[in-house]
């Protein structure tokens, strides 16, 4: 997983040469500069994601605690557990475990780029709102972040193993009281770029090959729960937050189209008043 020093670096580099492109005016710089500003913008936003623990109000004070209320909540509520899913695959299918906690590692900053390259060249008019939806429920996560839940892979009581850990392929360091990093399981920002990306491209693309889309969704969500870093919670609230954004999104371009009837509507009625002053 790239570090987040190094995700702000390329941002800040990538902002840069977009600043520069844009004050050149020569056409052909300014053609491409959507390409290094959108780059810079996503990496940003990786960045911040991932430093969002670190940024707690609350630093691990109670995350272990909540962390179980929600394992207890999702009992009362009947959901799946999470210990049998991974039962599913663990310990039986070592080499598939492998698999998810390389695909958790690395997949999930990965697919988000390709995805939006691919909407960006081939599907340009539905960019901008699937980047915009996809910016705000970032934001709204990593707001919530900033209160630590530990994963269930830290919950005693739900008996989970720490697959990654378990085969020497976990992306994080000793957890203490000053780098609370591992804290922010709620909610699962894996699973909103991952649903927002399945969603989008099986919606968009007229393609045989658009089931690609759905299935990454499938598969990070498979991947979360079997590698123990999320709960059916983290999920379920990460895609509250995307039909939020979407919601927000559509209400504001609609006021948005309102305005602008109202004012040609307005236009209208003035110019028989302007012809007749003016005859």
């Amino acid at each position: 997983m790239m570090p987040y020093q190094m995700a702000f670096w390329l941002c800040g580099i990538l902002m840069v040469l977009a600043a520069g492109m844009y004050f050149s005016r020569k056409p052909v710089l300014v053609k491409y500069l959507p390409f290094p500003r959108e780059l810079g913008t996503v990496l940003g936003l990786f960045g911040l994601w991932q430093v969002a623990g670190q940024l707690s109000v609350m630093k691990v004070d109670g995350a272990l605690s909540r962390g179980k209320w929600i394992w207890d909540t999702e009992r009362d509520l009947f959901l799946p557990s999470e210990h049998w899913v991974q039962g599913l695959f663990f310990p039986a299918h070592p080499t598939v475990v492998k698999f998810f906690n390389l695909y958790y590692a690395s997949m999930h900053f990965t697919c988000m780029i390709i995805f939006l390259i691919w909407l960006f060249v081939r599907h340009r008019e539905h960019y901008a709102r699937a980047r915009t939806t996809m910016a705000m429920a970032t934001a709204f996560a990593l707001a919530i972040q900033l209160v630590p839940v530990a994963p269930p892979r830290m919950i005693a009581e739900a008996n989970l193993t720490d697959t990654a850990l378990y085969f020497h392929q976990s992306v994080y360091g000793a957890m203490d009281a000053n780098s609370p990093d591992q804290l922010s399981a709620m909610p699962s920002v894996h699973v909103i770029w991952a649903v927002l990306v399945g969603y989008t491209v099986w919606r968009v693309s007229p393609s045989k090959w658009r089931w690609i889309g759905p299935l990454h969704t499938v598969l990070t969500v498979t991947v979360v729960l079997v590698t123990a870093n999320h709960y059916w919670a983290d999920g379920i609230v990460g895609v509250a937050l995307l039909l939020l954004s979407a919601g927000i999104q559509a209400g504001v371009r609609r006021g948005a189209r309102w305005i602008r009837s109202g004012r040609v509507a307005s236009a209208a009625l003035t110019e028989p008043e302007l012809a007749r002053s003016s005859g």
